[in-house]
């Protein structure tokens, strides 16, 4: 089949979401001008660059995290994993801003080192990040959609020493949970090495 994505589709469900999948799930926390503390998961979140490292999350419409991200100039990563599917999906309500959704999902919260912020404590890696932009998309008209990217460099990094194996992390062991279409969920449970023409018989961490 093939449709224009401004038409009508003819499908039960659009396909958008579960053709662009798995993607990493952003558990995101932040706290407002307030003080409030806030933790929410965006699917709509990745990897920018490693040198420096920087990550992405978009919010559809200004949510909590992409203002608390902007006010305050900081936020943090934590990994969902298959064993904290459940916290997630808790921290994924619509609650006042001033409700903390840590105590919601019963997850202990754990400090950072360079920012305000926590993370989830249960989590296998999380990520102290700085804000260095938030911004409302524009269409291919020009025309403000309402949905806001937010950008930050990652100034810190916390790992779980238990996921840590021969110098790598070891992704398998922290089963982490990505986001499909619809309310379909995938787990990575298993990895595998291909190496790339530059690379010759083994991997050197070595980007070429």
């Amino acid at each position: 089949m093939y449709y224009e994505a401004h038409q009508p589709h003819g499908l039960a469900f659009d396909p958008f979401k579960a053709i662009i999948a798995p993607r990493p799930i952003g558990w995101i926390s932040t706290i407002d001008t307030e003080g409030n503390i806030n933790l929410a998961p965006y699917s709509f979140f990745n990897a920018l660059t490693n040198l420096p490292p920087m990550l992405m999350f978009s919010s559809e419409k200004l949510k909590d995290s992409a203002r608390n991200a902007r006010d305050t100039g900081e936020f943090t990563f934590s990994m969902a994993t298959v064993a904290l599917q459940n916290e997630m999906n808790i921290s994924s309500d619509t609650v006042p801003p001033t409700e903390n959704e840590y105590a919601n999902a019963k997850l202990e919260m754990a400090s950072c080192k360079q920012i305000s912020p926590p993370r989830v404590a249960a989590s296998p890696a999380s990520m102290e990040c700085v804000t260095l932009s938030c911004t409302e998309l524009l269409d291919r008209n020009n025309q403000p959609t309402n949905i806001h990217m937010v950008i930050g460099q990652v100034v810190g990094i916390h790992i779980n020493d238990r996921y840590i194996k021969d110098g790598r992390f070891d992704t398998a062991a922290a089963n982490p949970l990505a986001r499909c279409g619809y309310r379909d969920y995938a787990s990575v449970d298993d990895v595998f090495e291909l190496m790339r023409p530059t690379d010759g018989a083994v991997y050197d961490g070595v980007d070429r």
